[in-house]
């Protein structure tokens, strides 16, 4: 499996370990469920950093495909394209990527831009193709919240945002389980690199009241894990290149790519939840060749 960012399972629909919650997916019983996360796709992106870049994202959809058990749903946690300047080519770029992943088994899947798609032109050209870059929905006693830190190229959230946002809190009990997922980190990671939300902390304050959170994101493109409070963060791989770790080096570069070990630092993640007591257990796993 080549580029998977992110496989988030939940209530331990494990491939080769939870056999008995994989039935109860097939067979509609109880709540559990999995859904698939994939991050930082960057289709257009063209680079010695990976040069199966026209191959990669087709290898990605195959693997997903080929799951024993699909997902309830996927989601793709920003930069589906590679940045342009070009008005045109940046829509050419959302109609390719579009056309790539409606092969996947499951049409049941929920886009969200990242600065790539969206940061020039505060979103106009992803919604044309997608949508909304903010909302919500729930699946199986799960609350979730997609959330748009890019399209304003500052790295704001926005007040008017941050008052959907607190609107679609206030009808959430104390209790809920609620995910949410962005592209950025709402914590300041590493504000040097663009590695931060400049207005995160407002929404993890108006997330914090409720007990049970839990955020995705990419951006970074590498695992990553952080708390705040008892909010969790948790970052996916990218399906395109791997960056360094923060600070590691004067520059953003993606990673070299190492033909002796192809796609290292793509990878793909399992997510065993247990929805009564409202925990997450990652599991990380490297992608092989082939």
């Amino acid at each position: 499996m080549a580029g998977l960012g992110g496989v988030v399972f939940a209530s331990s629909l494990v491939p080769g370990r939870g056999a008995n919650a994989a039935d109860a997916a097939r067979t509609g019983a109880d709540n559990d469920f999995y859904f698939v996360q994939l991050s930082d796709a960057h289709w257009g992106f063209e680079g010695s950093a990976n040069p199966d870049a026209k191959g990669t994202l087709a290898k990605t959809v195959a693997a997903v495909n080929s799951l024993s058990v699909q997902p309830d749903f996927i989601v793709f946690t920003g930069d589906l394209t590679h940045t342009t300047d070009d008005p045109q080519l940046r829509r050419r770029r959302l109609a390719q990527f579009k056309d790539i992943v409606a092969e996947l088994k499951v049409k049941d899947v929920h886009f969200m831009p990242g600065e790539h798609d969206a940061s020039l032109d505060n979103g106009e050209a992803f919604q044309e193709s997608f949508g909304s870059t903010h909302y919500a929905f729930d699946h199986k006693g799960v609350h979730f919240i997609a959330l748009d830190n890019v399209s304003d190229p500052r790295a704001f959230i926005g007040d008017k945002q941050l008052e959907w946002l607190a609107a679609d809190l206030a009808a959430q009990p104390p209790d809920a389980n609620i995910v949410v997922l962005t592209h950025r980190p709402l914590f300041d990671l590493y504000p040097q690199w663009d590695w931060a939300t400049r207005d995160g902390a407002k929404a993890i304050d108006l997330l914090l009241p409720h007990a049970n959170v839990t955020v995705f994101y990419g951006h970074i493109h590498q695992e990553h894990h952080r708390m705040t409070g008892h909010i969790a963060h948790h970052a996916a791989k990218s399906l395109m290149f791997p960056l360094p770790v923060a600070g590691s080096q004067p520059r953003r570069d993606p990673l070299p790519w190492d033909a002796a070990q192809p796609y290292r630092g793509l990878g793909f993640r399992e997510v065993d939840a247990a929805l009564d007591k409202s925990t997450f257990s990652l599991t990380e796993f490297p992608v092989q060749k082939g």
